[in-house]
């Protein structure tokens, strides 16, 4: 055991005292491991980072599950949402009214705002401070009595804002405003559904191997000159077992420092992160903090993963005293059992696939997590033996082209290597695209919209108690307005406990929306099938108004819904019950909703904007909803954010490790480049070389992911329950982003390899 322990000091002693060539090695080792390092820290900060924002939100809910308070009492307090967008950020608000002098005050306020009183989150009070706030600043003209602590906040980034009110009052329609007598939801949170529960766990599976990949490839950075140093202690008297032992010594020091470099970035990252936003995603410095468990699992699981691959390279090399076998004809690569792996995770796929249980249903979740990382990790074993079979095979050509596969005859697995992160990834990004296209439509809902190139269709909806003229008023003539449309709505009590909705509507509207060949003020229709009401019946507007629909109301069929239901902004089904004003005979009951479909012009500036600001003015409790686009569902819409968050840490992780490994090859062969310019190859040549050197595994790593991950995603849809079908410009896509990021490490190369061929590299000591 001593004489063990000896031999891996003596290793970690040779990886620092080898002079700067040593070190270089080192520091390109460690520089590797710690980004692989940090990111799986970030990772290992997640689970916390997700539960402390839910908790966030759970703490602040004011939507109370038993409908909260009958009556007003010394702890109550009103409460009105008052959402609003600027320039397509969300912006949440709240109207608040105290009813008793021990009325709850919101997380993150120490006191409740008083009417009038503005209080803001940091975020939005530097947007209200800053020139681009300027058009926000008219919404909210109040000044800023206070900021709203991390406690009531989602995110560091998120827009909030408390206002205090004097003119709240429960309102009975509509529900505006609630009655509550404290803060915080005590109800159980929602859990995933069996597909995004799957699509959960696939998309942690795919994020996380290529960062372990790419951790495998930065340990055996430097594994020639370890090789022939490795040589001379064979020819000093150490033993195979020596040397094995003193390679695990040298690759155990470089994954401490790499560690110790990845808990700086990570302590980086941890400093800056409340200056990131993705999406709409932010997080505070305290939330990111990895569990002891995991945090455990890392600093333990990448020494030892970095020994054990230092220990699988070293059985096909023979560390001979007069130099290494590894130098002559080296040995094919075997493809049988770089064909077991992705075959047993097809194995254990196929049954939930053809079963159709989901991870969810089945309790099946190591399983599936499982037979994903065997599919991706056989793409990065296949990938040597692929780019080896196809090089051997390869000739001809220019310059560049010889020395690129020449190199790659030689040496095939360290160009290998490096591609294996991107290979992985791309075949996990296109499994979980082809999935998430597949599922897309049940957790999507289209915004609707005419389709018009340069027109915004937006939407304005008013509380009850507005009445047309006044929202009418207070939009038109407004600039970018092409034309506005303004209804009522009314809601009736047809008896049985039947609800009818009313809407009160202009001849010229009637002419758009049905299928009518007249209209005149005081007609009415009925819409054919949409409710059992029939001409004749009498109805009860307002409690206790009555009105009878009159005999004459003709059934007519719907041309094109209302803009406003076609959005699914107020109803899911048109109105049943269509009347002109004349038709109510000088009633005017209170509305349900007054509803204004705008269009206004693309060109003008924030005209959309400049609506939320006239419609705030009339009530701050009016909503305003541009058409187009979708709303996703909220549990899906972070699953999408945390893959785009993952996929982009991952991409710069693979391009960071592309680089650092083309600069570690460079280093290495920096006397063949040093001779190849003394005798005259153009500086160009040589630079295609590399890129050829690297595009050729890229090619053949992106061919081999196409067909994993297409094959991965029809095995995904089938545990989702969703017909097999691919997005081939997803596919297409992930492919140009692989070839992009090519591209990108070699025109970042270049530098490094203008210095290598300078003929101070042809000096030898």
């Amino acid at each position: 055991m001593r004489a063990a322990l000896r031999e891996l000091a003596l290793g970690a002693r040779l990886a620092f005292s080898g002079g700067r060539g040593s070190w270089t090695r080192l520091l390109l080792t460690a520089v590797g491991v710690g980004l692989g390092v940090a990111l799986l820290l970030v990772a290992a900060s997640a689970p916390r980072m997700v539960d402390a924002r839910d908790q966030r939100i759970a703490a602040r809910a004011d939507l109370p599950l038993d409908g909260g308070p009958r009556h007003a009492g010394p702890r109550t307090l009103l409460v009105a949402d008052a959402l609003t967008e600027f320039r397509d950020v969300d912006v949440r608000g709240r109207l608040v009214r105290a009813e008793g002098r021990q009325a709850p005050a919101p997380p993150g306020l120490d006191r409740l705002p008083r009417p009038g009183e503005l209080f803001v989150s940091p975020a939005l009070e530097r947007l209200l401070r800053s020139d681009d706030g300027r058009l926000l600043r008219a919404r909210l003209p109040e000044p800023i009595a206070g900021t709203i602590g991390d406690a009531g906040l989602e995110g560091p980034a998120e827009l909030a804002f408390y206002l205090g009110s004097d003119r709240l009052a429960v309102r009975t329609a509509g529900g505006a405003v609630r009655r509550i007598d404290h803060f915080g939801d005590t109800g159980e949170s929602e859990g995933l559904d069996t597909v995004l529960r799957t699509l959960a766990v696939v998309v942690l599976t795919a994020l996380l191997l290529p960062v372990a990949v790419f951790i495998a490839a930065a340990v055996r950075f430097g594994g020639e000159v370890r090789d022939r140093r490795l040589a001379a202690l064979r020819l000093l008297g150490a033993d195979r077992r020596m040397t094995r032992r003193i390679a695990a010594g040298e690759a155990l020091a470089a994954a401490l420092i790499g560690l110790l470099v990845g808990a700086l970035l990570f302590l980086l990252v941890r400093l800056l992160v409340e200056r990131i936003e993705l999406r709409g995603l932010s997080a505070f410095s305290a939330d990111v903090a990895p569990s002891a468990p995991l945090a455990v699992a890392v600093l333990v699981g990448v020494p030892a993963a970095a020994v054990a691959v230092t220990l699988i390279a070293l059985r096909n090399v023979v560390v001979e005293p007069l130099g290494l076998v590894r130098r002559a004809q080296p040995r094919r690569r075997r493809v049988w059992w770089r064909l077991v792996l992705p075959l047993l995770g097809v194995a254990l796929l196929l049954p939930m696939a053809l079963g159709r249980e989901t991870t969810a249903a089945s309790g099946r979740d190591l399983e599936l997590a499982g037979g994903v990382v065997l599919v991706l990790v056989g793409v990065a074993a296949l990938l040597p033996w692929a780019v080896e079979a196809v090089v051997h095979r390869l000739g001809g050509g220019g310059v560049a082209w010889q020395l690129a596969t020449r190199r790659l005859q030689l040496d095939s697995g360290a160009s290998a290597r490096v591609v294996c992160g991107i290979a992985v990834a791309v075949a996990g990004a296109i499994a979980l695209q082809t999935t998430f296209s597949a599922v897309e439509g049940h957790y999507v809902r289209d915004r609707g919209g005419e389709g018009v190139a340069d027109v915004w269709q937006t939407l304005v909806r008013a509380p009850p108690g507005e009445g047309a003229e006044r929202l009418d008023a207070a939009l038109r003539g407004r600039d970018g307005v092409r034309s506005l449309e303004t209804v009522e709505q009314l809601q009736a009590d047809a008896g049985g406990g039947e609800s009818v909705a009313i809407r009160v509507a202009t001849c010229a509207q009637v002419r758009r929306q049905l299928r009518v060949d007249r209209c005149a003020d005081g007609d009415s229709f009925l819409l054919d099938g949409a409710s059992s009401v029939r001409a004749g019946a009498r109805v009860r507007l307002d409690g206790e108004e009555r009105w009878t629909i009159p005999s004459d109301a003709r059934v007519v069929r719907l041309r094109r819904p209302p803009a406003d239901q076609a959005a699914g902004a107020v109803a899911s089904n048109p109105d049943p019950v269509v009347v002109t004003r004349g038709a109510l005979g000088g009633m005017r009951p209170p509305t349900t909703a007054v509803v204004a479909s705008v269009q206004l012009d693309r060109a003008a500036p924030d005209a959309v904007d400049q609506v939320r600001n006239a419609v705030w003015r009339l009530d701050p409790l009016a909503s305003v909803y541009r058409m187009g686009g979708r709303d996703y569902a909220a549990q899906y819409a972070n699953l999408r954010r945390a893959l785009f968050i993952g996929a982009i840490a991952v991409l710069v992780l693979i391009g960071a490790s592309m680089l650092v490994g083309a600069l570690e090859q460079l280093r290495e062969r920096r006397r063949p480049l040093a001779v190849l310019a003394a005798f005259g190859t153009p500086r160009s040549a040589v630079a295609r070389s590399l890129l050829w050197q690297t595009a050729i595994p890229v090619v053949l790593g992106l061919a081999l992911a196409i067909a994993a991950g297409l094959g991965l995603g029809a095995l995904l849809l089938g545990m989702v329950g969703r017909p097999v079908g691919f997005d081939l410009g997803s596919v297409a896509g992930f492919a140009v982003a692989g070839c992009a990021v090519v591209l990108v490490v070699t025109a970042a190369s270049l530098p490094a390899l203008g210095r290598t061929m300078r003929p101070e590299g042809l000096r030898s000591e």
